[in-house]
């Protein structure tokens, strides 16, 4: 049957069964046991993965109003939807390498306690899941400015990850402690 003797609303209809019908297997993906999903992104040169329930938002850069005396991680406070979220240099934090301000440049909104912080990471790659066989292949995680954060590395499409935890990075006193 051809589109053109189908009225629009016919037209709209078989589209709407040929998208649930994709979209159905789609989400059997993404609901399989054993499957973890994850947000990759880059903090120096390192690449990360965090859980996608951990990550609340992704954005753009946006100006920033520094705060004076805070250590030199803490870059200020950005203005996100009328909430001022302080902004964390994440490589900074974590391997003293300031990241540079490019067009890739992005900030990982997470929880925490009440409110939100940002982190600014060189640039995101995008969702990553891990099956329950690249967790089995999974190595410990060696370099102690990571470990307590992370406990595994895995392959994820021929790159290796690390494990960041947002929550265990958040809760951590240094981290807490901002102050100069």
């Amino acid at each position: 049957m051809s589109d053109v003797t189908l009225s629009p609303f016919e037209i709209l209809a078989r589209y709407e069964r040929l998208s649930l019908a994709h979209a159905s297997d789609t989400q059997e993906k993404f609901e399989a046991p054993g499957l973890w999903r994850g947000i990759g992104y880059r903090a120096g040169n390192r690449p990360l993965v965090s859980a996608i329930d951990e990550i609340n938002e992704l954005l753009a850069v946006p100006t920033l109003t520094p705060v004076p005396g805070t250590l030199p991680w803490l870059l200020g406070v950005a203005n996100v939807r009328g909430n001022l979220v302080p902004v964390v240099d994440l490589a900074r934090f974590l391997f003293n390498e300031r990241t540079p301000p490019t067009e890739r440049a992005r900030l990982l909104v997470v929880r925490q306690g009440a409110g939100n912080v940002a982190l600014l990471v060189d640039e995101v790659f995008g969702q990553r899941t891990v099956d329950a066989e690249q967790r089995g292949q999974a190595e410990r995680e060696e370099d102690p400015r990571l470990s307590r954060f992370a406990d595994d590395r895995v392959s994820v499409d021929e790159q290796w990850f690390t494990l960041l935890s947002m929550n265990k990075l958040v809760r951590a006193p240094d981290f807490r402690q901002a102050a100069a």
